[in-house]
């Protein structure tokens, strides 16, 4: 198997995990808690569970990123996190867009896992350019 082929198979496993670690937490919260922002907060909490599995499994097994201290790696965390900011753009509103137009939970999650998708694509190519690019400080 050619390593760009291996890569890209294993960055779609790690989306996956991501998606469902996200999907997971959205639907623990709503198990939860049914009030008043239900799934806005079930969203937030799905999209920060998300961020930190993806970083986690990216650093490690697609950019094979040590950071030099903790200092680094929290700046490579902010990095990371912000250049998810477009990629949850296009998340969140695959999910709200399908969350109104379809109003059922198995939909909302269906519209999320499909933003999810895409904003994957995205944010690898912006990670590899902008965020582990450099292995030092």
């Amino acid at each position: 198997m050619f390593a760009s082929t291996k890569l890209a198979v294993q960055y779609a496993i790690f989306a996956l995990i991501a998606t469902t670690a996200n999907i997971g937490a959205q639907d623990l919260v709503v198990q939860t808690y049914n009030g008043t922002g239900a799934i806005v907060a079930s969203i937030v909490a799905g999209t920060g569970v998300g961020l930190v599995v993806k970083y986690l499994l990216d650093k490690r097994y697609i950019f094979r990123f040590r950071a030099a201290n903790v200092a680094h790696d929290t700046r490579t965390f902010a990095l990371y996190a912000a250049m998810g900011l477009a990629t949850t753009v296009i998340f969140w509103g695959f999910e709200f867009g399908f969350h109104y137009l379809f109003a059922t939970r198995e939909m909302r999650y269906l519209g999320g896992a499909i933003g999810l998708a895409i904003g994957y694509l995205a944010k690898y190519h912006l990670d590899k350019r902008y965020v582990f690019q450099r292995q030092h400080p």
